[in-house]
């Protein structure tokens, strides 16, 4: 098969297009014959390395896929040769007592899909049969692989974690990367009042295109935890969801009203930071962290996609051969959405 790989960690230069072996499915998993995939900036950390990350090289990259199953194991009686699926990145062991009670984001022996094992970006993949969801005839392939990480993030953070009630105030930190996207239409969706952060004008409209009541723009309003402050008639808001980090935590602790809950799901502006405790204590907040989500989280948000009462953002589409160019453009954070990976040219 064909795949984009590396074998070696560094910068753009050490990505690969060249053949590599297709996989055999195992007892319990289906071969996917890939039609599209898409980037998440985990594509990016795992190219570049980070201390303590070990992989069998050469490495393939990409959590995001949908395609054709074109084999099954011999243990699976419930999908067959030619199902539409798309791919939950989420990989648990299925055995541990996480996963036994549901909890399969929190797996003993948890892996993301191209991140610790080997992922999309290639013609082939091997998954547990768990982790693919049939499609509806008419989704295309496109959308449902820019739809499934983000949108399982999303929803677990902000409903299954958050328990985000209808009429509450959500801030979320961001404006058009896919996470960020996908939470602005799930709080839409749930009836919540929803605030944006965003680096300038453009990013701000495709947030209020999305659902968004009150845009920020960080630009413009350096200090923008008065901003929400002021925005909400001087009481903050419930529920924040930053997936900054580094640069922005102890802003998102400002601008959450007493009792608020902040939701830490990612690092993009670094991992390392100092808390005022003050903020903590005084406020009364709780700090959820929440990383991608459950098997039953993967089914019920997919759903609303398949519905259309969600719709995933796609920036834009590249064929596989032209990986290194789109994760230039996901490196230099031009992207307003999705970038899409088309594995069918």
């Amino acid at each position: 098969m064909k795949a984009v790989l590396f074998h070696e960690h560094g910068g753009l230069d050490v990505l690969r297009y060249e053949d590599f072996p297709t996989p055999a499915p195992g007892p319990d998993e289906v071969l996917v014959r890939l039609r599209a995939a898409a980037l998440n900036r985990v594509d990016l950390w795992v190219r570049q390395c980070w201390p303590g990350l070990k992989l069998d090289l050469p490495h393939i990259s990409g959590s995001d896929g949908a395609g054709v199953i074109a084999a099954v194991g011999a243990e699976v009686d419930d999908l067959k040769q030619g199902d539409r699926v798309v791919i939950n990145a989420n990989i648990g062991c299925g055995k541990c007592d996480f996963c036994r009670a549901g909890y399969d984001n929190r797996c003993r022996d948890w892996h993301l899909l191209g991140e610790t094992i080997r992922g999309t970006l290639a013609e082939y993949v091997a998954v547990p049969a768990r982790n693919v969801l049939p499609l509806p005839d008419d989704m295309h392939f496109g959308p449902a692989a820019a739809a499934s990480l983000v949108y399982l993030t999303a929803w677990h953070s902000l409903i299954t974690r958050g328990k985000l009630q209808p009429g509450e105030r959500v801030l979320v930190v961001g404006a058009s990367g896919g996470v960020n996207t996908a939470c602005i239409q799930i709080a839409s969706f749930t009836g919540a009042q929803v605030l944006v952060i965003g680096s300038n004008a453009e990013k701000l409209s495709l947030a209020e295109s999305l659902g968004a009541d009150i845009l920020i723009d960080r630009s413009k309003e350096e200090n923008w935890s008065k901003a929400v402050f002021l925005a909400t008639g001087r009481e903050g808001v419930d529920v924040v969801v930053d997936n900054v980090g580094a640069g922005s935590m102890m802003m998102s602790m400002r601008a959450a009203r007493k009792g608020g809950r902040i939701l830490t799901v990612g690092n993009t502006g670094g991992a390392m930071f100092e808390i005022d405790n003050r903020f903590i204590f005084g406020k009364h907040l709780s700090i959820l962290g929440s990383t991608m989500g459950t098997l039953q989280d993967f089914e019920t948000v997919m759903g609303l996609v398949f519905e259309g009462k969600l719709q995933p953002v796609i920036d834009r589409t590249y064929p596989l051969q032209e990986t290194a160019e789109a994760e230039r453009r996901l490196e230099a954070g031009e992207q307003m959405g999705k970038i899409v990976i088309d594995i069918e040219s």
